[in-house]
Parts: structure tokens; sequence; C-alpha cells
């Protein structure tokens, strides 16, 4: 039920997600809901892996599933070989019904196989990692792994560390230990000291059920636990006699747990409302938080995976703000997709990421309380003096070692300071450069490259962000990377001529990201010569010019172009769909004749040689009247590109389209490609 709660103060850090060894696998544990998507692939991983040419001894285990309109799937994987896990072989594989097409291997890895015999014992391991914690050990656990390091896996021991700092933060330190020589080649701690102070959301509704249990049953399941000045365990859920929550100050311990709650209901609803995301893994499930009153600790867990949060600070109240409320709950959905490490680069991307959802979450909720700004923790008064914890217009504002723009030494910074060119590209991406108020806060940016860019706005930037981190990124990933994956995830969404995935490219730029292979405009292919009417005719420079459904034009390798690497996939799907692209075109009153060509090369899957199941038109729309010059199907199969031509000279002096047009039935593909078209006068 939807019920009137006085909020007050809860949970506000700067956390990261849980350690390499839960970011590896956090797949929903026993008792919760696997996605169907995730389940189908997870039947095939078998077949996937021997189309892959994976080695001997490597087994692909399904994480996310991400599912175009057009029936694209992006499928993530996890790897282990010969039974020991592998941290880092994550890999995603982009595949259209039976057709597998590009293959993102993080950090390069195709293959993952080492000697798994150790040289260096446990024991020592075990010695190295504990020497290395600033803490004293009250339990020191280790297990051997194949860890993915840039330049090739090793075998190593995962040695997890647990114990109190000094200052009364909990840690769980995961230590990443060469099997050979010893040598420490990562570390990661669970828990992530940020800061906390008073921050309001003012009266605000929250999700409760039964006899008044802090529990949503309209998000998954929600929940929201007190642990009662612990710093482990499950907690116990908040109840309240009346339904009615918290004082809006700290003598209430409720008051903590409403921020935490009504922080992560606001979250579920705009990943659900905006992204189509339903809850962290995408299955339906809620995620729990829980509030420890006094040291200022908050854990959100989900499926199985933990995520710790805390501030040791002796002053710190348990308290929240949506934006960190957002921040938090997000580097879930990070574990969940993109698994981004929590170093190098992917350091920086993970805690980027968060700040841009936890700011689209703020943005979303329209709090009059806590309007939505480009600052960070903005209530926290971290400094005493009312400033914010970060600042994505200007992230080198807060002093302490956040960078505006990227370069080769930003991946050794720490993440919540290497996070400032994500953020910054995300502020020029939404608001563009220049000085403007926004939820009554003053900002104002400058690009690295001194140009002045336009804005595509807020939810363009976040929705082109969340493509990448679905269906892009790996664990390893650098800000080159991201450059790549947001200009094609713009490109996918917008067009590749568009003024969205200009302005992406552009607010890259302003970053100082160096360019790569992708480019909102193509480049690669020069005008069209030799009278052909047709632009962009070898597709090169990818749906430019040509409308139609989202998708066919490609340069995904499971089908070859003839020339260049773009072609027109038309079907491949295996399963009931329509697609098509046209293209308008004048042909002059004063031609003689005109022709129209194209290149075609057909396969199919279809076992019956005499029935029609699958078919590809090529039509000539002039007006409302439509016209078919050719239909091709599952019995024109020919495996190389043949040329077609056909006479278009009845349409001089008339504006026709170009159509191809493809219908499919349920089983089983057919793959109608299409290259190098051309419409020529003379």
């Amino acid at each position: 039920m939807a019920i009137v709660a006085t909020a007050g103060l809860a949970g506000a850090f700067t956390g990261s997600p849980a350690g390499a060894a839960d970011r590896a696998a956090p797949l929903p544990a026993s008792g919760f809901n696997q996605p169907a998507a995730v389940q189908a692939e997870q039947a095939l991983t078998a077949k996937t892996a021997t189309a892959l040419g994976l080695g001997s001894g490597e087994v692909l285990k399904v994480r996310d599933v991400v599912k175009d309109a057009d029936g694209t799937e992006y499928v993530r994987y996890d790897r282990t070989y010969n039974g020991l896990e592998v941290v880092g072989g994550d890999l995603i594989v982009k595949r259209k019904g039976e057709v597998i097409g590009e293959v993102t291997y993080n950090r390069g890895a195709k293959s993952v196989g080492v000697a798994t015999k150790p040289t260096l014992s446990q024991s020592a391991a075990l010695t190295k990692a504990a020497k290395t914690a600033d803490f004293k050990a009250t339990s020191n656990k280790g297990t051997l792994v194949v860890f993915v390091t840039p330049a090739k896996p090793v075998l190593a021991y995962e040695v997890v560390t647990t114990g109190v700092k000094a200052d009364q933060t909990p840690s769980v330190l995961h230590s990443f230990i060469d099997a050979k020589t010893g040598a420490l080649l990562d570390q990661d701690d669970e828990v992530k000291t940020g800061t906390g102070n008073s921050m309001y959301s003012g009266t605000v509704s929250i999700g409760t059920s039964g006899s008044y249990s802090m529990t949503d049953p309209s998000r998954g399941g929600n929940w929201t636990t007190d642990l009662n000045g612990a710093t482990s365990g499950s907690g116990t859920t908040f109840t309240d006699p009346d339904d009615t929550w918290g004082n809006g100050a700290t003598s209430s311990r409720q008051t903590a747990g409403v921020d935490a709650h009504y922080g992560s209901q606001l979250t579920w609803d705009y990943y659900k409302n905006v992204h189509g995301r339903n809850g962290i893994f995408n299955n339906g499930q809620g995620a729990r938080s829980r509030v420890h009153y006094g040291n200022a600790y908050v854990n959100a867990f989900w499926d199985g995976s933990q995520m710790t949060y805390g501030d040791g600070a002796s002053n710190a109240r348990p308290l929240t703000s949506i934006d960190v409320a957002g921040h938090e709950m997000s580097h879930g959905v990070t574990e969940a997709t993109a698994n981004l490490n929590y170093s190098g680069d992917a350091g920086g991307l993970n805690e980027s990421t968060s700040d841009i959802f936890g700011t689209a979450v703020e943005f979303s909720a329209n709090n009059s309380s806590d309007p939505g700004d480009y600052l960070i923790g903005e209530k926290i008064n971290i400094n005493g003096n009312g400033t914010p914890l970060r600042y994505m217009d200007k992230p080198s504002k807060d002093g302490r070692g956040s960078v505006d723009c990227w370069s080769t030494s930003t991946g050794g910074l720490d993440p919540h300071y290497s996070s400032g060119p994500l953020n910054h590209w995300f502020y020029l991406a939404s608001e563009g450069t220049g000085s403007k108020v926004i939820g009554g806060v003053t900002h104002s940016s400058t690009a690295c490259n001194g140009a002045t860019i336009t804005p595509v706005g807020r939810d363009v930037a976040a929705k082109v962000w969340y493509r990448t981190l679905s269906t892009k990124l790996s664990s390893g990933s650098t800000y080159k990377d991201a450059r790549e994956g947001a200009i094609n995830s713009a490109k996918e969404l917008y067009g590749a001529d568009s003024t969205q995935c200009k302005g992406i490219e552009a607010a890259f730029n302003g970053i100082s990201v160096p360019a790569g292979a992708a480019a909102c405009t193509g480049g690669t292919e020069p005008p069209p010569t030799g009278g052909n009417l047709l632009l962009n005719p070898g597709f090169e420079s990818g749906a430019v010019n040509w409308t139609g459904t989202s998708g066919p034009i490609t340069n995904n390798t499971g089908r070859p172009a003839r020339t260049g690497t773009w072609k027109m996939w038309l079907g491949g799907n295996g399963t009931t769909s329509t697609e098509n692209e046209a293209q308008s075109v004048s042909i002059p009153a004063t031609a003689t004749s005109a022709t129209l060509s194209f290149w075609i090369r057909i396969d199919s899957s279809e076992t019956t040689s005499s029935t029609v199941y699958d078919t590809a038109r090529i039509q000539i729309v002039d007006g409302s009247t439509t016209t078919t010059l050719a239909t091709y199907s599952n019995l024109s199969e020919n495996p190389t590109y043949v040329q077609k031509t056909f006479n278009v000279t009845a349409y001089k002096g008339k504006t026709i389209s170009v159509k191809f047009l493809m219908n499919e039935d349920s089983s089983l593909q057919t793959s109608f490609v299409v290259d190098d078209t051309s419409l020529t006068t003379s």
C-alpha cells in the first residue's frame, strides 16, 4: 500500500560494488527467480561454447540477456575453466536467432586456459594478502581462480580477508595473488568508505505490506531491515503499528529506514519506467536495504549477492538522499550487467555509472525537497560549508583529486576521482557547455577541447549510457571502450546521422577520449559516383539515408558483406518477424533509362525443398501504389552474392521509394543479405 511517512535521515555513501568474487558470478541464489531469457540461453551454453571455439574445460554461465525489439540479443556470459572461476573472463555475444554475430571478450581474452597447478602455496598467498591489509584480520580464506590481467589470464589465489579498520569500518578485502610469482595482481574491498550527514526528502509515500511491514510487494518485495547497531547479519524488517513511520529526526530509528526504503522504490521505478528493467537482475526480484543505526552503514542485497557501504566517521548518522540511494542501488545493476572492475578505467566507469543513474533517479523523482541537479550528495555537507561530494559539471571543483578530462593516467586514480571524466561527459551531453541554473543550483561547464557543445538532453544521454552498460561493456572496459560503446549505442537507438549520436560523440571529444572506429556519420563511404542516385548505397555509414526496421543494416560478422563491412541483413531470426528498409529517390524526368541493381546472397535452414516459408520482396512505392519487382524465398538459396538488375525507367520524373521487405515464419531461419545497391540513369 502507499502510506505517508515522515522521512528524514538515512544512509548516504559513495560506496562501490561487492568484491570481485561476488561480481564475477552474480547469478541469483537458490530461491530467487532467473529471467526466462537467461534460463533459455543457459540451456544453449554448450552449443554456444562450441560455436565460439572455446577451449577444452571452458564452461559458460549466462549472467544477463538484453533483447531488442527486432529479436537481436546481447547475451552476457561468465566463464569457469576446469572448475575454477575465471575472474574477468566475461564476454558478450550478439546474436539474432540462430546466428552469432559480434563477440566482445573482456580484455580480449578469447581463451582463458592456464596451467592449474600452483607454484605458490596457499598459506603463502594468505600471508601475503593479510600483510597488505591495513587492519588485523579476523578471517583469512583463499581459493584458486583464473584471473584475467590486462596482458593475459594467470592462475591466482583469491584471498578474502575480513576485519575492522582503525576507524571501525568493517572490511572484506579481496586480494588476487599470482599463484606462481606471489605478486599482488589486484585488490577490491567490499566495504567502501564514504560519508554521511543530514539529508531530507520531506513527507513521502513508501510501499508497505501486511501488518505494516517495510516490505513493498509492488516492487518485487523490496524490504528494509534494521541491524540494531550490528555491522553484519540480516537484521530485522522494520515494522510499525500504525503505518506512519519515523519522525524526520535521528531520534527515531525508523527515520533511517524510511529514507533507505524510499530511495530503493524510486530507483526501482526509474529503471522499470525508463529502461524497462524489472529489478536489479531484471527478474522481478526486490532488493534488501540494511540500516546500521549509529555508524551509518547501509547494505543493499539482491539475489544472494551483497554490496556494503559505510562510514566510519564518529559523527556520522544513518542518512540518505535520493541521488545517493539511486547511486548505491545502481551499483547492483552494474554488477548484474557489465560487472565493471573497481580498478583502472573500469573503476571510474563503475563509480560514474552510479553517479549518472543516481542523478537520473533524482530528476525522475521530482521531489521538491530534493530537486534534480548535477551535484552528488549535495545535502551531505561533507566539508561543513554546504559543498557537495562531487560535481558533474566540473569534477575538479571538489578539490580532492577528481579530474575533468581523460588521460592515460586516469586509470591510476581512486575510482571516485577517475569517475570525473564520465560524469563530465554525462553533463556535457545532457546540458552542454556554458552557465545555467538547474534545480536552483548554478552549473557551468567547459569542454576539455574548448568546443561549444550543444546538449542532446539528459534522457537521451541516460538511455545511451544504459544501453552501453547493458550491451557493450565488460568487466575490464576502458574509457576508449566506453566511447566506442556509447557511439554505437546512439547509432542503434537514434541513427548514425542523428543529432543525438553526434551530441554523444561531441561530448566524448569534450572529455578528451580519443576517437576510435565508431563514428556517427560513418565517414568511410564516399558520395555516390557514376550517376548512382541512392545515398549510402553500400551501407558503410550504417543506417544513414535508409529508413525502416532497426537492425537489418549491420556490420555483424555472422554474414559477410560483399564489399566493406556493412550490409543489409534481412531475416536470420528463426522466429516470426517482418523487417524492411527503404530509401526515397527522385529519378530525373530527363532520364532516357533508369536501372535498379543490387547484390544478394540467400541461405536458409529450412529443410523442405518445395514449400515457401520465408520471403523477401523488392518493391517500388510510388505514392499509394506498391509494385513488387521480385520475390525471393528459402527456395532461392544461393550462399554467394548474385547481382540482380531491374528496369525502372517507367518511374522517371517521379520521387519513389526503393523498398526491401522480408517476412519470416516461426521456425528455422532464412537470411537475405543485400549489398552494393545502385539506381543509375542515363
